[in-house]
């Protein structure tokens, strides 16, 4: 019994974590995941988005950790994650979303990319 309220609460933390991705912005399955709080389970946010079916759920934000789509190219899940990461002002191409590299440690966060110089 303890294994499916722990499953559940799993589930419960990723569901969360992608409700909690901002319109316009994505994140990978990992990213996902540690936001939720369960580091390492990447394949385990995948999963759990693969099986849910709340149509109010952005699984669209969601993306592989080099910022591809994960369904096949061409396929109906592909094409719908692409418009609508589009119609949020994503730019999309060739199935890959280019996103911005965030500060590698504090003093790059505030001081700029030369701070170790």
């Amino acid at each position: 019994m303890a294994a499916t309220s722990s499953s559940d609460e799993s589930t419960r933390r990723i569901l969360a974590a992608v409700r909690a991705i901002p319109p316009g912005q994505v994140a990978g399955y990992g990213e996902v995941a540690h936001r939720a709080g369960l580091p390492g389970r990447a394949r385990l946010a995948a999963r759990v988005l693969a099986g849910n079916g709340d149509p109010e759920l952005p699984w669209h934000r969601v993306l592989r950790a080099d910022g591809r789509i994960a369904f096949p190219e061409g396929s109906a899940g592909y094409r719908e994650q692409c418009q609508r990461l589009r119609a949020e002002g994503v730019r999309v191409e060739g199935g890959r979303v280019k996103r911005q590299r965030g500060p590698r440690d504090l003093d790059e966060a505030v001081w700029g990319p030369d701070s170790g110089a």
